[in-house]
Order: C-alpha cells, then structure tokens, then sequence
C-alpha cells in the first residue's frame, strides 16, 4: 500500500513530535534540556570551554602528567597523528599519563568531530572551544608562543607547569621524548 504524499508528510511529523516529546520528558526528569540529551545521543560528548574552562582543566590535573591535544577534522596532520596519540595514552596511561584532547571544530563540524572521536576510539576526554571565543586569547593564555598551528600538543609536568610543547605534526619519538619527561618530574 502506498501512501499519498500528505499522509506519509503528516505522519513523519507526528513521529517527529512523539521523538521530541520523548526527549523533552527526559530532560525534565534528568534536570537538563531537550537539546542536550539529543546531544548526548549523537554521539561522543564534547562539552564546551573557553579559555577559563581550560585552565580548569589544567588545574584539575595538577599533580598528574598531562598532555592536552589540540585537533581539528578540517586539519589533515591532527587526523593523521590523532592515532597515535591514542595509542600513546594506552601505552603510557598506567604510568600515569593523562590525555585530554580539544577540538576546534566550528559548530558546522561537530557532526564530523563526534563521528571522527567515535571512528578513533578516542578513550580520553575531548572538548571543543565555545563558539564566538576570542581565539587569539585563547591562543594566548593556552600558550603564549602559539598563534594557532595546528596540531598542537602541551606537555605538562606534575606541578603544573608547560615542561615541553609541540607545534605542527611531529614523529612518534617527539611525543614519547615529551611524555617521559612530564612522567619523571
């Protein structure tokens, strides 16, 4: 039995609606938004930051051996070497490394981003830098000698400070110098 065009259109919107009704009752039961839990839904969860957020971050950390990533779908390099910093998590993570990764992907990519961090089995947490922040601070007070090249990877030792940061796409050996350095401080 085929459906005329009006039916079928009338019916895909009642569908719709029972869909958004759904997640709008979630939300209210779990204290969130209809939009945040569709976004949960979609994918890897990358909450947002601004600079204050990263700094958080890195405080939150303190006393541990970071390394923040920086990456970007639309930055062929950061695809490339985004393995092997995954596989450099694994590897040095019972050594007590930890990852973070932060994406800055516009709003338009994100679909791209989650389907990247999904297709990488990203293991580590990843974040994206809140639309409309001023990127140059950003830059700035993430590292003041960066201006934006991509990939960059920091390197922090236990006490907080930057020990060693890479800008642009850099062997296997760079990052494994890097990581035993912030390992042993």
């Amino acid at each position: 039995m085929t459906l005329p065009r009006r039916t079928f259109s009338c019916l895909m919107l009642a569908g719709l609606l029972v869909v958004a009704g759904a997640l709008c009752a979630e939300a209210r039961n779990a204290g969130g938004d209809a939009a945040s839990i569709a976004e949960k839904a979609a994918g890897p969860n990358m909450p947002l930051i601004d600079l204050a957020g990263y700094q958080d971050i890195v405080a939150g950390n303190h006393g541990k051996a970071l390394m923040v990533t920086f990456w970007a779908t639309w930055c062929q390099p950061c695809r490339s070497e985004f393995p092997m910093i995954e596989e450099m998590a694994k590897k040095y993570g019972p050594q007590g490394l930890v990852v973070a990764g932060v994406s800055l992907d516009e709003n338009s990519d994100v679909p791209l981003a989650r389907q990247f961090l999904t297709q990488t089995h990203a293991d580590f947490p990843n974040y994206r830098v809140k639309p409309g922040t001023d990127m140059d601070a950003f830059y700035q007070g993430v590292n003041p000698d960066w201006r934006g090249t991509m990939p960059h990877t920091i390197f922090y030792a236990r006490d907080g400070h930057v020990a060693r940061y890479l800008i642009g796409a850099r062997s296997p050996a760079a990052f494994e110098d890097a990581i035993r350095l912030i390992l042993l401080r």
